[in-house]
């Protein structure tokens, strides 16, 4: 941003300006994938376009392989952003392509879009719960990502009729490592488990130790979101 004054309205609307036909250019005539989800990611957040955006990351996918365009286009059809209609089926086909070409993130939302239930022909029922449930072991015990541990943590404690049984065992597995990666809420789970002794060993000291985990991410998300700008960006 060197040579700009941001703070000037006027020299922000030319910065970004030359930025959109910096970006138009890289994506349409050098076909570049990255520049061409910048494209999208301009068109989202600056022009509030999202037809456009959401054409650009479909093409992104479909024409370059470019794995978080297939999660952005991904998430678009989940809700029908920027489309004429929701399409779930439409969503875990973007999402697995993006886990495909090696996005776990992708593979995560996969297996969640996957295992949920959707109106499909003439009941609801999930897209691909065998696969879906799958992704979902993958991204929480390989890759250690959070959303996916406390998702499947949350399938194994309820259970889904006629698809999985509930398994307090797996639950705790998942919840364990969900809380290992910061999510108070899996920790809280643990700590009612054993309070109970809900499919694990009843232990008031282990209850104690999960709530005050959680109550500890708690607060430290609260003091993050009041740390100022300027502090944050510092050591």
């Amino acid at each position: 941003m060197a040579g700009y004054n941001l703070k000037s309205p006027e020299e922000v609307k030319e910065y970004l300006k030359n930025l959109h036909i910096e970006y138009k250019f890289g994506c349409l005539s050098e076909k570049n994938p990255e520049t061409c989800h910048l494209l999208g990611d301009y068109e989202e957040s600056i022009s509030k376009d999202y037809e456009k955006s959401a054409k650009i990351y479909k093409e992104n996918c479909d024409e370059r392989n470019f794995a978080h365009s297939c999660r952005k286009f991904g998430g678009y059809a989940l809700i029908g952003k920027g489309l004429d209609a929701e399409s779930p089926t439409e969503s875990y086909k973007y999402l697995k392509k993006g886990c495909d070409v090696g996005d776990m993130m992708s593979c995560a939302h996969a297996g969640i879009v996957a295992t949920s239930s959707f109106k499909i022909g003439e009941k609801e029922v999930p897209i691909d719960f065998p696969t879906g449930l799958d992704l979902l072991h993958k991204t929480c015990h390989e890759h250690k990502l959070e959303k996916a541990c406390y998702y499947l943590s949350g399938l194994y404690l309820g259970g889904v009729p006629d698809y999985l049984e509930k398994n307090m065992k797996e639950a705790y597995k998942a919840s364990m490592k969900a809380c290992e990666l910061g999510n108070a809420y899996a920790c809280a789970n643990l700590s009612q488990m054993h309070a109970r002794g809900d499919g694990v060993q009843k232990n008031s000291e282990l209850a104690e130790a999960f709530k005050q985990r959680a109550l500890s991410i708690q607060r430290a998300l609260q003091e993050t979101k009041h740390i100022p700008f300027q502090q944050g960006m510092g050591s």
